[in-house]
């Protein structure tokens, strides 16, 4: 798959993993598992791309004496997550004809 693709998919699927209700990096792996493999070394950057845009924000909490990091999506984040779907449908369109069998006609 294209990196840059891939990329955007993912940063996508972050946030909807945070969208309704702030998370933790461990978490949200945890919580993205069943559906993407996702690293904590993909994770963090990705976070921080998305902290720069303004599609989520950050906020530090004590936890067991640890101090961890609580990622909230952003208005803008919902809005990114929004025109993704919009995008989806016409990404699927182009699959299905890319997909579509020999002599086939829609």
């Amino acid at each position: 798959m294209d990196a840059q693709l891939k990329r955007g998919l993912l940063e996508v699927c972050v946030l909807a993993a945070i969208k309704n209700e702030a998370s933790y990096g461990y978490r949200i792996i945890k919580d993205m598992k069943p559906y993407v493999a996702l690293s904590e070394s993909t994770l963090y950057p990705i976070l921080r791309r998305l902290e720069a845009a303004d599609l989520l924000t950050v906020s530090v909490t004590e936890y067991n004496g640890r101090l961890r990091k609580y990622y909230k999506i952003t208005e803008a984040g919902r809005a990114r997550i929004e025109t993704f779907r919009f995008e989806w449908k016409e990404l699927m369109e182009m699959y299905r004809f890319v997909t579509r069998e020999e002599g086939e006609h829609e």
